[in-house]
């Protein structure tokens, strides 16, 4: 019997390594592709345009994050490795563009902005608490982690190519009203996140908490109100470089719809959804909550 355990367990480890392996090349060759296509007719730089560049910056910077948590077997650096690769490859882009304006100005403070507020709160709350859940049965499995660590390199990728075609964009215009909409729709998604993060922060330090799910200030209009804000800031992004893309440079609207995929069927709302459930099976008061208050999107009432 322990014999055939031992073999069933032996074959899961090996089929969960297959799938990440399959998928972790899905991602790779889906990431390049989107690089070499989005970048047609850009110069080179060092014989490489700078989404291809951007795109290796973001991935190396991961998997030598990767092979430092593994060996640790910890995910305490993983949002702070995160932030600073967001940080570098927005600032090499910028660094590297022909034509700095001051669109490309704008998109660059507002990423550096968002990146310095969410890496510093998330290294900050891993500190405190010790760990991060969702790592639990990933970090033990060599293939499930550097998946985790390679998912996010091509986040960074992603969710910034619209700001890095915009900037490394040839033909460039002063700012207008796309600039102005798009920096407030970041503003608004900017606030509501920082707000959402701090007020569930404040709601977990205090002691008669303990065990309780947040249902206060804008969690009663979301169950997820900082994801909400992180959706509508990118999308601010996209609205303040639309101006300049221009055929293949499109496929950088790809970035919001990245954003609102990940939190929303991946790694965001599924993963804190299904602990939520488990962790609160049977509460009344949370089943409530749940039937009541919508999953992203808050209610006005």
């Amino acid at each position: 019997m322990s014999e055939k355990l031992a073999n069933d367990v032996k074959t899961s480890h090996t089929k969960v390594a297959l799938i990440s392996m399959a998928v972790l090349f899905v991602m790779l060759a889906i990431s390049v592709v989107v690089a070499l296509l989005s970048s047609r007719g850009m110069p080179t730089q060092l014989g490489l345009t700078v989404p291809m560049w951007a795109l290796i910056i973001a991935l190396a910077s991961q998997w030598f994050g990767f092979v430092h948590a593994y060996f640790y077997q910890t995910e305490r650096y993983y949002d702070l490795v995160g932030a600073i690769a967001n940080i570098t490859v927005i600032s090499f882009t910028l660094s590297f563009a022909e034509h700095r304006d001051l669109r490309a100005l704008l998109l660059a403070v507002l990423i550096i902005l968002w990146a310095l507020r969410l890496g510093s709160f998330l290294f900050v709350r891993i500190l405190n608490d010790g760990g991060d859940g969702r790592f639990d049965d990933i970090k033990t499995n060599f293939f499930r982690f550097l998946l985790t660590w390679t998912l996010q390199g091509v986040w960074v990728f992603f969710i910034q190519l619209c700001a890095i075609l915009a900037i490394s964009v040839q033909n460039t215009q002063p700012l207008d009203g796309f600039a102005i909409a798009g920096g407030i729709l970041w503003l608004l998604g900017m606030t509501i996140e920082t707000v959402a993060d701090w007020q569930k922060r404040r709601f977990r330090s205090q002691p008669q908490n303990k065990d309780q799910f947040i249902n206060t200030g804008l969690w009663a209009r979301s169950r997820h109100p900082n994801y909400f804000g992180e959706i509508v800031l990118w999308l601010g992004v996209a609205v303040v470089a639309w101006p300049v893309l221009n055929a293949w440079m499109y496929l950088g609207l790809l970035s919001p719809c990245f954003v609102i995929f990940l939190l929303s069927r991946v790694s965001g709302v599924p993963l804190l959804e299904a602990r939520a459930d488990r962790r609160w099976e049977g509460n009344a008061d949370y089943l409530h909550y749940k039937n009541t208050t919508p999953v992203l999107i808050p209610k006005l009432r």
